[in-house]
């Protein structure tokens, strides 16, 4: 079976391929590197891995010599699934700096995607198409745990990122309702694990005194813990009581994974991530307790401003739907980033 994976090149993304390949699938990527410049993925060299490097973002008429490529070898013709992850996307900097950008640019590059995805739909064999959707969309949510069903009844978000997840959303209910392509929509919640670079273009943010390193919470606060001395204070934005779940990419991927092989999650959506609650305080004493042997002393600087106090999803669905549950600890995500970083110094 054969997926394209828009964004193959990503964090996620480069996550959510080793788990295709790892499991059977031919994988095409398309990417063009536009979020880090270019990176070696493990993915890259595996004999059922493909990468176009196009700019989704422009025309498709790139695209359409690869769909044609040859009758006897097509790379996208004879793809089951398309799942759509490429974006715009840095640290929650980018919300900030590149408000506009993130809106139009991602808006162009969906549209190219579900526009590929129903010509392959209409006149070759792709039965689906997944988007990677954000916890953003809940932004101004105040149901928690929070049920994919609040999407009916949330506030739309406040951040242009989190507005545009949203109408990728709407893509899914617009293709099916006009031209019947089957969805899914995936939610991640805060993913973590290695291969998070620092954005091209990232805006400077300082926490304290400190840079701010791809201004992603726990690469940040292990690069903090590993600048500073443990008698010296750990800056954290705000008052470190702000919830989340953190989910290992190698999660999250299995999750998107097992929503691919099941029928019943044709035309559904799903949140995929970890059930625990964790505070950023909790995981800053984490971090600094691995690396200091010791508990932090905070020092508690302002926090951005559209951070959001709590992302907490209900899990169940995916759970009940098609067997989903995060297996790997949070202690384990860290002790594995950390040595990540310490490697990459």
């Amino acid at each position: 079976m054969k997926v394209i994976v828009t964004g193959s090149q990503g964090f996620i993304g480069s996550y959510l391929c080793q788990e295709l390949l790892d499991s059977g699938y031919e994988v095409v990527g398309i990417d063009n590197y536009s979020k880090y410049g270019k990176v070696n993925r493990p993915h890259d060299k595996h004999e059922n891995f493909k990468l176009i490097e196009v700019d989704l973002s422009g025309s498709l008429k790139d695209l359409e010599m690869w769909m044609l490529y040859t009758p006897s070898h097509p790379l996208l013709s004879d793809a089951d699934h398309i799942i759509a992850g490429a974006a715009m996307i840095g640290g929650i900097s980018y919300f900030h700096k590149y408000a506009y950008d993130l809106l139009a640019t991602n808006e162009r590059i969906l549209a190219n995607t579900f526009d590929l995805a129903l010509a392959l739909h209409k006149k070759y064999q792709l039965k689906k198409i997944t988007v990677i959707s954000s916890s953003m969309v809940f932004e101004n949510c105040s149901i928690y745990p929070t049920p994919e069903s609040a999407i009916q009844s949330s506030p739309p978000p406040s951040s242009t990122y989190g507005f545009q997840k949203l109408s990728s959303e709407f893509f899914c209910l617009g293709a099916w309702e006009q031209y019947k392509l089957p969805y899914t929509i995936i939610r991640p919640f805060n993913c973590v694990g290695v291969g998070e670079e620092e954005a091209l273009g990232e805006e400077e943010v300082y926490s304290g005194n400190i840079k701010m390193l791809m201004s992603h919470v726990l690469p940040d606060l292990i690069h903090k813990a590993l600048l500073l001395d443990k008698e010296n204070k750990m800056p954290i934005l705000g008052d470190g009581n702000q919830i989340r779940h953190y989910t290992n990419g190698k999660d999250i991927a299995r999750g998107i994974r097992m929503s691919l092989e099941s029928e019943d999650t044709i035309n559904e959506d799903f949140n995929i991530s970890s059930s625990v609650r964790t505070s950023v305080a909790e995981l800053a004493t984490l971090v600094w307790n691995k690396i200091h042997g010791c508990n932090p002393v905070f020092e508690h600087c302002d926090p951005f401003e559209y951070d959001v106090q709590v992302r907490s999803p209900d899990v169940k669905k995916a759970r009940d739907v098609f067997g989903f549950e995060s297996e790997i600890s949070l202690e384990e995500s860290v002790d594995e980033v950390i040595q990540w970083m310490k490697n990459r110094a």
